[in-house]
């Protein structure tokens, strides 16, 4: 598996021991920035990312802001991308088995490291159940 992961000053720190999180479970990630706690635009950060899990460059995606909210709307702006916004771990299962999220998205000012790193591994370790719910991800694609 490959992750795409990416972050804004209010997300760098997370990020990164996020990553090491992975790198010891053995999952490769593809970190797009930011690679420093200077203020910089997080669309810079989502795009990117974004564009790697669309492309099929990365298995799934995780970007980080402070609060979830600018990064995941410019990350929903690819027609490809489902990101969901989570802080805990019902949130993050439901997110994969009801909407096929493809990109989890981690309020870094609102949620403890270990709290994180649940959401992280229940994500990660849930699969799209497909069925009732097929339908209604196809209708999430502007038409």
């Amino acid at each position: 598996m490959k992750i795409a992961i990416g972050a804004d000053h209010a997300g760098f720190e997370l990020k990164e021991e996020i990553k090491d999180l992975l790198t010891v479970k053995d999952i490769e990630t593809e970190d797009f920035g930011t690679f420093s706690t200077a203020s910089v635009d997080y669309p810079d950060f989502a795009h990117p990312t974004a564009n790697a899990v669309e492309k099929g460059d990365a298995d799934l995606g995780i970007l980080l802001c402070g609060s979830g909210n600018g990064i995941a709307m410019a990350a929903n702006k690819h027609q490809g991308i489902r990101a969901a916004i989570c802080w805990e771990t019902e949130l993050a299962k439901l997110a994969r088995q009801h909407n096929d999220a493809n990109i989890l998205v981690l309020p870094a000012r609102f949620i403890e490291k270990s709290d994180a790193f649940a959401i992280v591994e229940a994500f990660l370790g849930t699969k799209f159940e497909g069925g009732r719910h097929q339908n209604r991800v196809e209708k999430i694609a502007c038409m």
